[in-house]
């Protein structure tokens, strides 16, 4: 287990779009310098985040749901959700259908009947191997849910980086997720021109049509033993004030991450204010709790009866 060598709480943070509202404190004047004296930070993937947290390197982290763990605390007030499209997670599917009405208006009828489940499990039920980037256990676990809890079927998933005309080239599907997926939406025609045509699976979208809930991707965890020098109150205020600070600046979050991601700015503005959902509210303690009992039901992942809060 690593130790604490300050006062300071050790941080393992994302660096991705997605939590950059939640990180506007921590990163930007007035409150950074305040704030650098209480915190220690640290980015990774999501992955690590969780890693580095059970494994005793942080003390907080934004962590895949999928990483909880009894001896770690769910922070309230703050998440990574959505509650409708999230963009950021894609299952690209492969059409596989005879050609007898052509490829272009094959893709346009999928296109047009995507909202319909019996025409997703259709295409779904044609997977047998998914090309996965593994940045989120998470999105990873929604994914195997999808397949052995919804649909009775259970591809491989094989590891591959984010590249979906490879990942598409030798897999029937790809699971896209963080800025790839989005990457990946604005090159759509680029793809389907090496791939073929292909019906893109928003798998936020997929959860709540299924389940009536929020889709839940990551919150805010620490070790309860690290807190020598906070209370909760004063974390759980912390952390809250930086996600309200960064929902009243998305603009200037537009214009820092322009240079950094390739896609326009209408589309990172879209997904900070309207496709992610940063409040940990009930509905959403509740995706959580059925997310993990039916990963648990489909051996994806130990159980975790009860939620730990601080």
């Amino acid at each position: 287990m690593g130790l604490q060598t300050s006062n300071r709480l050790r941080v393992a943070a994302i660096d991705f779009l997605n939590p950059a509202p939640l990180m506007w404190d921590f990163e930007h004047p007035p409150l950074n310098a305040a704030l650098a004296e209480r915190y220690e930070l640290h980015y990774t993937l999501p992955s690590r985040c969780a890693e580095d947290l059970l494994a005793g390197r942080a003390d907080l982290g934004l962590i895949p749901i999928a990483s909880l763990a009894p001896e770690l605390a769910i922070v309230p007030g703050c998440a990574i959700a959505s509650l409708g499209r999230v963009r950021s997670i894609q299952l690209i599917v492969k059409l596989h259908r005879p050609p007898v009405v052509g490829a272009q208006h094959l893709k346009e009828m999928w296109e047009k009947r995507a909202a319909d489940l019996t025409f997703v499990d259709e295409a779904l039920r044609t997977v047998s191997t998914v090309a996965a980037d593994t940045a989120s256990r998470s999105s990873l676990a929604y994914a195997q849910v999808l397949f052995r809890k919804f649909l009775g079927s259970n591809p491989e998933f094989l590891p591959a980086p984010a590249d979906p005309i490879a990942m598409l080239a030798h897999a029937d599907a790809a699971l896209l997720i963080g800025d790839p997926a989005l990457l990946a939406l604005e090159d759509r025609a680029h793809i389907e021109q090496a791939a073929g045509p292909c019906l893109w699976i928003d798998m936020a979208h997929q959860w709540r049509t299924r389940t009536g809930l929020p889709w839940v991707a990551a919150v805010w965890a620490v070790r309860p033993e690290s807190l020598i020098h906070f209370t909760p109150a004063a974390l759980i205020d912390d952390l809250q004030q930086s996600r309200d600070h960064g929902l009243a600046h998305i603009e200037p979050l537009v214009a820092e991450w322009t240079p950094r991601i390739a896609v326009p700015p209408a589309t990172i503005r879209q997904y900070l204010s309207c496709n992610i959902h940063y409040v940990l509210e009930p509905d959403c303690i509740a995706a959580i709790s059925l997310f993990r009992r039916y990963t648990a039901e489909a051996g994806i992942l130990p159980p975790l009866p009860i939620l730990r809060f601080l």
